[in-house]
């Protein structure tokens, strides 16, 4: 692998923190903001710090990082198997090249963490997390 085990910790645990975070809770939002306690000032925006530092994370990374972070999706994704890599590596640099970008499959998939996870488990690779919530 090209990428670090290191970057792709950093990744999963990033992941982890956007992922355990809860959507509106406003049940009647666009009513009158005096009535609802003016909540939707607290859930609205997108302006997610964290989500943006796994974007500037994936953004930094070189083109061989990125295929890999994409190939360790598929194969946690089960798409490949672990004896598969290099095509897996292949195919995530196809995909790149189109324009289908892994950072918006990784921030698209509601358990991206989890799926790195099982690819590096998959390639018999360890990695010293703490449990996901």
């Amino acid at each position: 692998m090209d990428i670090a085990l290191d970057k792709i910790t950093e990744i999963i645990l990033r992941l982890r923190a956007v992922e355990a975070k809860e959507g509106p809770t406003d049940p009647d939002s666009g009513s009158n903001p005096t009535d609802d306690g003016a909540t939707d000032v607290l859930v609205g925006g997108t302006d997610d710090a964290t989500e943006q530092e796994i974007r500037s994370m994936i953004a930094g990374l070189n083109e061989d990082e990125r295929a890999d972070l994409g190939a360790l999706l598929y194969i946690g994704r089960g798409d490949y198997e672990a004896a598969e890599w290099g095509e897996a590596v292949r195919f995530a640099k196809e995909r790149e090249a189109a324009g289908d970008t892994v950072m918006r499959e990784l921030l698209g998939s509601p358990d991206a963490a989890s799926l790195l996870e099982e690819g590096l488990d998959g390639l018999g690779i360890s990695q010293d997390l703490p449990e996901a919530p």
